[in-house]
């Protein structure tokens, strides 16, 4: 068995050498094989995906022979319908080339920890430790939108927005892109953002329908927000460099968010776990249409 599955990772990824990686032929000959850009980075993955599943999927099988049990034939979803997560603004710092820098063109931003700049920049956000887990689903029958590609972008600890602010102009940190797993879920280690004059405590986020479109801010077929519940905020503004997001916190409400305020980010206020201690956990699961034309939010 473990023959076959080398014979079959072979079959899939041919030695090729020049200007091939496997049997793609790579975007940027000249450049590293890191260098090639997001959409070779997204491809990669995913063929590796699919290697490991063809190999765990056989390994499966046989396991139930052996027993004398028969193999899974598919697995069961939900049928039910789902509300729609809001469409809201992208806001003017996408990073996605919507308004000026365009992050999603570089290899790179295919990551689960966004703390740090990657390419030229060199800085490390700071702040109160968060994980954000994403959960993209079909809103007509609630199964999870495998293979959807999913952009994440919010600001530091101390309100700034990687690519715009100043001093942090040269900088993509808090900014990162995965690929939904099997169970439609996207996992990114962060740090709590701040509370910035203005707006509720909030993480922008965009889905697009594959891999393929993600470099290409009108494909996304959703555009939204998730809002972190007061309690938490508070708690982690406890700590030492959120100073200004007491304040300005406590001129604000969900309700009266430009963004939030509609219904007091019912459908968009995140489940959290954890403390300012250890660090928080925050988790939303968005159902958005996958048939919807491609857009680029309110």
């Amino acid at each position: 068995m473990q023959h076959d599955a080398q014979q079959r990772i072979h079959a899939m990824f041919p030695v090729r050498s020049g200007k091939w990686f496997g049997s793609r032929r790579l975007p940027r000959p000249e450049e590293d094989l890191e260098d090639q850009g997001l959409g070779f980075d997204v491809t990669t993955l995913l063929e590796r995906r699919r290697v490991l599943s063809v190999i765990g999927l056989g390994a499966a099988a046989a396991g139930l022979a052996a027993c004398g049990a028969a193999a899974p034939t598919g697995a069961t979803s939900s049928s039910a319908a789902l509300e729609e997560i809001p469409d809201e603004t992208a806001g003017p710092f996408p990073g996605n080339g919507s308004n000026g820098p365009d992050v999603l063109q570089e290899s790179g931003i295919l990551r689960s920890d966004i703390r740090s700049s990657f390419g030229t920049g060199s800085a490390t956000a700071e702040g109160v430790p968060m994980t954000l887990e994403l959960t993209i689903l079909s809103v007509a029958d609630g199964t999870p939108l495998a293979g959807a590609a999913v952009y994440v972008w919010h600001c530091d600890r101390d309100g700034n927005y990687s690519l715009y602010s100043d001093g942090v102009e040269n900088e993509n940190y808090l900014r990162g892109a995965q690929v939904a797993d099997d169970e439609g879920r996207v996992r990114f280690t962060s740090f709590v953002p701040a509370c910035y004059p203005g707006r509720w405590p909030h993480v922008h986020f965009e889905v697009y329908p594959d891999q393929e479109s993600i470099t290409e801010p009108t494909n996304a077929i959703a555009v939204s927000q998730v809002a972190l519940p007061q309690d938490v905020c508070e708690a982690a503004y406890a700590s030492r460099g959120y100073e200004r997001s007491v304040r300005n916190m406590a001129t604000l409400s969900l309700e009266t968010d430009m963004v939030f305020g509609d219904d007091g980010g019912a459908s968009q206020l995140a489940a959290v776990t954890g403390d300012a201690a250890s660090g928080y956990v925050v988790a939303l699961t968005a159902p958005v249409d996958a048939r919807a034309a491609a857009g680029t939010g309110s």
